[in-house]
């Protein structure tokens, strides 16, 4: 399979899952796949696989400087590794967030947007999360 190839599975699998969060997510078929971060184990997987052939290829990887970290980005197994990274840790971030909510209890309307936010920008998703979740435990 093509590093081209491996990059759209994992962005079509990743997909289904932000959906079922953000319109299902108390559904026991996404609580299953939340609980047990079967999205996220197999992203990590790939993970795995991308990370150890581009070392091979390109020998050990240098995050000292931006410089350095912009070169990785000149390999495509790194580059496929880095991406699978981003969806891995994201999804993963949203799932914690539907898991802190089973005690927080903030409406699904308002969760949308944070798993949105998460998906397309993740940081931004998990600072917005944050300050709901701050606002919801002081009113507690």
């Amino acid at each position: 399979m093509t590093p081209t190839e491996v990059f759209s599975i994992a962005g079509m699998i990743t997909m289904p899952m932000w959906i079922l969060m953000i319109l299902l997510p108390k559904w026991k078929v996404t609580r299953f796949l939340i609980d047990f971060k079967v999205i996220p184990v197999l992203l990590s997987l790939v993970y795995v696989i991308y990370i150890f052939q581009a070392i091979q290829i390109g020998g050990w990887m240098d995050f000292g400087s931006l410089a350095s970290v912009m070169a990785l980005f000149t390999e495509e197994n790194a580059v496929l590794a880095g991406w699978v990274h981003y969806l891995a840790f994201d999804l993963f971030i949203g799932m914690w967030m539907l898991d802190q909510n089973k005690k927080l209890g903030i409406h699904q309307i308002i969760m949308a947007p944070c798993l949105f936010a998460t998906f397309m920008l993740g940081p931004v998703g998990f600072l917005l999360f944050m300050i709901i979740r701050t606002i919801k435990q002081k009113q507690s």
